[in-house]
């Protein structure tokens, strides 16, 4: 099985992966394992991930895989030096199996080794080493590698161009080969392994030959029909016939390798074994079907050609992939499932390994046990059956003790009897006990009384010289089942032979009794611990089943803050200032609606309205919902103030000021009335929405929520008290009366016209306006990072972007609002003016110095003095003033004083240059944004459609997501949201409520999807029903949403919350439920730490 890459493979990959990642910037790098890492590329609407894997592969691949939890020290190094860099070439070295990465320019260069035991090296332009994977020492062939030494490059294959490929070339490579084996032969070196026919001519090629691997070397034979077993002397011999027919066929497997670069994307052939297939008893027919087509192919090599040597082989099959990428990507994650697939049946042969050592130990417990009654039982039997003798030898040894006779000469005492005979002493069995007071005696088993009458008296016959042989062979016959058949009982020598039995008998009952309690304690033992390795099990496949994913294609929705409203309306929100101007330029078209709110960091939501019903309104739930997820992502979540919204048409928005000036990212004009929302309840739901298949969106279109109270005569832009007369169903929203809405909010904004101006005239937005017609309309500009400042929020009353000016600009801007006030106009001062008013002052402060220096009264004595010294120095010329100066000491402060003027003059000169720089500039870029707004004007009253066809495509496969599959429903993915709670509620499977609290989002996100992992483990210990069982399509349904949710990472999922700090109310048990009493209300028992009560 190939397991690492050729040379024409490296060629190949670097060929497919220079068209691919160039002008892409490396995102981040991660860890698989010790020696394969993951490179993540992107620019804007193009990601791409690359798997290395250090001596082995380096592919493009189509698979999530798990990354390391911290990353490892070089890849710190590598993140270091590449992250946020451009990669600009991706080439071979050579011929050599080695791959360079060129980023920023040849500024980094990357190395990756796919030969010996691999190498990843990252050096500078000067192929300095940076960081390194493994220091290599140095060795016969091998140079030294570690960090600060450079990499050289001129030792690698062909590094200075490939040689011609001549007849000579060829003749020396075989005289070579053929030398090199005549003096292996003469060494007398033994092959480890025979070569196979061909063998010969193929590698002495390849050694010669090192721009054409091995097996196109044998591919191009074929199909030349040159016979590769053609012994190297007979091609030297025929060099005008062999010879010259070898070269031509070189010259076609060159020929070959030009073709396959030749295209940016080449095909892939896998060479694939077939197996027999794997059939369960689980499976359904149709995957048994499915199995035996597949018949459990094997991957075992893979080229960028078709390979001729496999065609004719009946056991092997050949399949074709589009990119030798997706080949390479194929044949190692194969080969990775085929390691998962040993991982987990070791993972399972484990742990049905450790439940039969629990069963045994079990069944070993309860059975010793058992055992110890029977033997107690046996012991108590044995004491009635023998009362007699053990009573004759208790009282013996009784009487022995009483005599005073010390323990050691009572068991020499008993020895002898024993030699002698004495029945009573046999019985006893030494050493003895005496120090417990008790003393072992052998007594025969009821069930083996019978047999006790064989036992030796020399009372039932006379002794008889005549049978002493017989008599020797009856004893060795008679000793033998008697030591084998009975037990050794201790007896207590303070009690009677039926008190000892009765001991017995309490003992059988006491273990009789602990059986059972050990019996019911080993069950449950035994379920826990069945339970836990099944849950250790099942986590283990689960941590193993994410190893690989297929990627999913994000919609182009998926990169703003999204959610499908209750009435089936895709809302999107931006992240942030960049997002708001895409979603106006791109997506806001001329049926759509704009929401927003008048609070810091409010988002600016747009609602599409579905195709076809352009004419229609937006349902007023639906602006509810859209005006609740505005308000919840700016600092009213934190803050947990209730604010309202607002809602305007498309054409009320602009990106141009009353001024004509162009405003800047994320700050937008409004033109007319604001159509406010009632005010909105902080509470978001998280939630899955699944994709269903075109068959099974049908049956959700009449479980779409539809207002009969909308009619499509009615105008969009009806004003704001007729659109709050459509009240909201949710019980939860409290609102005040319409009438008290609207007048405060027009009180609001009539009080905050003249602080508008005094804010944005002190701090110079942007240059943004907002001027108030006094007959009809009022506009205003929205900034997505500065709007109103909030009176009923802290802190909020200043903005860290604002610009301080000073006193002299103040005091104009201050005049020019003065003056425009009286027009009821409201804008602020532009840039230009700024910078022209700064220019005014510099130019005026010298002309107010000499003003001041003119008014100043005369000082008495001055005249007659300045008199003098000119007099006195009326003949000095400016040379001897110079020089009187320098003996002095003055000229040196003059000098410097001349020197600070010239280089203050010069910084003037400069700041006036930019200045005029950054006012073109930004001339440019107000030309620039006309331009494009006048351009997205006209495509608005055209009514021609911004969005791409891909684009609209997949905005109408928003139908098709549902929040609550029905039971044979084709379920094809599976989406995280987060939405108002109203948008979610009842219509979402699994969801959870969101609140304003102090857990940090990505947090709340693990546990939500930890408890809901939980909940699809405990559901799939329930066994599948039938096929023919109705809840079959119920059960397999909920199999299907419990596989997509798995697959949800919470890295991944965390992005679509757009708050900060929660707090989560799962169903179930959750962060909502915790220090509730089981009696309700407040304080209704008991709890927490410390408490004993429960």
């Amino acid at each position: 099985m190939k397991q690492r890459f050729s040379s024409l493979d490296v060629k190949v990959i670097a060929h497919e992966l220079s068209a691919t990642l160039c002008t892409l910037r490396l995102a981040n790098v991660y860890d698989l394992s010790s020696r394969i890492f993951l490179l993540k590329f992107a620019k804007p609407n193009s990601r791409q991930q690359i798997v290395v894997e250090s001596g082995f592969r380096c592919h493009l691949t189509s698979f999530a895989r798990t990354t390391a939890a911290t990353p490892s020290a070089f890849v710190s190094r590598l993140r270091k030096f590449l992250r946020t860099r451009r990669v600009t070439r991706v080439s071979q070295v050579g011929t050599d199996r080695i791959l360079e990465f060129q980023f920023s320019d040849g500024q980094y260069r990357l190395f990756l080794e796919f030969y010996a035991g691999g190498n990843v090296v990252l050096t500078d332009r000067e192929l300095n080493i940076l960081a390194l994977l493994r220091i290599v020492p140095e060795g016969p062939e091998q140079e030294e590698l570690r960090v600060g030494l450079k990499y050289s490059l001129e030792n690698r294959q062909n590094y200075e161009g490939v040689p011609p490929l001549t007849k000579d070339r060829v003749r020396k490579g075989l005289e070579d080969a053929l030398q090199r084996a005549k003096a292996d032969e003469a060494a007398g070196k033994k092959q480890k392994k025979r070569n196979k026919p061909g063998e010969a001519l193929r590698k002495a090629l390849a050694v010669s030959v090192t721009e054409v691997p091995p097996v196109l070397i044998e591919h191009a034979l074929l199909i030349r029909d040159f016979e590769p077993s053609t012994p190297i002397e007979n091609v030297l011999k025929d060099s005008e016939g062999l010879l010259n027919s070898l070269v031509n066929i070189l010259n076609d497997a060159k020929t070959t390798v030009d073709q396959i670069t030749a295209v940016d994307v080449a095909r892939g052939y896998i060479i694939a074994k077939s197996g027999k297939p794997k059939l369960s008893k689980g499976m359904s027919s149709e995957e048994q079907e499915v199995e035996k087509e597949n018949m459990n192919l094997m991957y075992d090599d893979f080229h960028p050609f078709r390979p001729r040597q496999f065609e004719s082989n009946p056991e092997v099959q050949i399949l074709e992939f589009e990119g030798f990428n997706k080949t390479v990507d194929e044949f190692f994650s194969s080969l990775e499932s085929q390691k998962l697939e040993s991982r987990l049946n070791e993972r399972e042969e484990h742990a049905k390994r450790k439940l039969d050592n629990a069963r045994q130990e079990h069944e070993r417990r309860v059975g010793g046990l058992q055992q110890v009654q029977e033997l107690n039982a046996q012991k108590a039997q044995a004491i009635e059956g023998n009362v007699q003798r053990v009573q004759e030898a208790t009282a013996a040894i009784n009487s022995l003790i009483a005599q005073g006779m010390d323990w050691v000469e009572i068991a020499r005492l008993i020895e002898m009897e024993q030699a002698r005979q004495n029945p009573v002493a046999e019985i006893i069995k030494l050493p003895l006990k005496l120090y417990e007071n008790t003393v072992t005696l052998l007594l025969s088993s009821a069930e083996s009384e019978p047999e006790d009458e064989g036992f030796f008296d020399e009372t039932d016959s006379e002794y008889s010289d005549s049978e002493d042989e017989d008599k020797t062979s009856l004893k060795a016959k008679k000793v033998e089942p008697n030591t084998d058949k009975r037990l050794a009982v201790d007896i207590d020598l303070a009690l009677s032979p039926w008190s000892n039995a009765r001991q017995y008998y309490d003992q059988k009952k006491f273990a009789a009794v602990k059986e059972q309690k050990t019996l019911q304690a080993s069950q449950g033992a035994l379920k826990r611990t069945e339970y836990k390795i099944n849950a250790d099990l099942k986590k283990g496949l689960k941590q193993e089943k994410q190893v690989l994913r297929p990627v999913r294609k994000q919609f182009w929705f998926e990169k703003f803050f999204w959610f499908i409203s209750s009435e089936g309306y895709l809302v999107l929100g931006g992240k942030d200032a960049q997002q708001h101007e895409m979603l106006y330029k791109k997506y806001l078209s001329k049926e759509d609606v704009y929401v927003h709110a008048d609070i810091q960091g409010a988002s600016s939501v747009i609602v599409k309205n579905k195709p076809g019903l352009a004419d229609s309104p937006i349902p007023p739930s639906t602006l509810g919902q859209a005006g609740t997820f505005s308000i919840a992502s700016s600092t009213a979540w934190d803050s947990k103030a209730v604010m309202a919204a607002w809602w305007v048409n498309t054409n009320q928005v602009s990106k141009t000021a009353p001024t004509g000036e162009i405003l800047g990212p994320g700050a937008f004009h409004i033109r007319g009335q604001k159509n406010f929302l009632p005010p909105a309840q902080l509470l978001l739901g998280f939630g899955v929405v699944f994709q269903v298949s075109e068959a099974s969106k049908a049956r959700h279109l009449k479980h779409r929520v539809q207002d009969d109270s909308i009619t499509p005569s009615k105008p969009l832009d009806e004003p704001a008290s007729a659109t709050n007369k459509e009240s909201d169903d949710d019980e939860d929203i409290q609102s005040q009366g319409d009438g008290e809405i609207y007048q405060d909010e027009e009180v609001d904004a009539a009080q905050g016209k003249d602080e508008l101006s005094m804010t944005e005239a002190a701090s110079g937005h942007d240059g943004q306006e907002v001027e108030s017609d006094d007959e009809v309309e009022k506009d205003t500009v929205i900034d997505a990072e500065e709007a109103y400042q909030n009176p009923l929020q802290s802190g909020m009353s200043g903005s860290s972007g604002q610009i301080s000016l000073n006193d002299t600009e103040a005091q104009a801007q201050e005049e020019s609002s003065d003056e425009k006030s009286s027009d009821s106009d409201i804008e602020t001062v532009t840039e230009d003016t700024k910078d022209l008013s700064i220019t005014d002052n510099a130019s005026n402060a010298p002309d107010k110095n000499s003003q001041i220096q003119k008014q100043a009264p005369h000082v008495r004595g001055k005249h007659g003095k300045r008199a003098k010294m000119k007099k006195k120095y009326a003949n000095q010329d400016e040379e001897d003033r110079a020089l009187a100066l320098s003996l002095l000491g003055s000229a040196a402060g003059q000098e410097k004083s001349r020197s600070q003027a010239e280089k203050q003059a010069s910084r003037e000169a400069e700041l006036l240059a930019q200045k005029e720089r950054r006012r073109e500039q930004h001339r440019r870029a107000q030309q620039s944004g006309k331009e494009s707004e006048e351009a997205r004007r006209q495509k608005l009253e055209e009514g021609v459609d911004t969005l791409d066809e891909d684009e609209v495509a997949e905005l109408g496969l928003v139908e098709a997501f549902i929040g609550n599959p029905l039971p044979g429903d084709e379920v094809l993915d599976g989406f995280a949201v987060c939405a108002p709670w109203d948008a979610i509620g009842s219509r979402y499977k699994w969801r959870v409520k969101i609140q304003p609290g102090s857990q940090k989002k990505g947090k709340a996100v693990k546990e939500i999807l930890g408890h809901w992992g939980q909940s699809i483990v405990d559901r799939e210990k329930r066994k599948m029903p039938d096929e023919n069982d109705e809840r079959y399509a119920e059960e397999k349904l909920s199999r299907m949403e419990g596989e997509l949710i798995r697959g949800l990472r919470d890295v991944e999922v965390v992005g679509v919350v757009p708050v900060g700090k929660v707090r989560t109310m799962i169903a179930g048990g959750g962060q909502g439920d915790k220090g509730k009493s089981g009696r309700g209300g407040k304080g209704g028992g008991r709890g927490g730490k410390g408490s004993k009560k429960r």
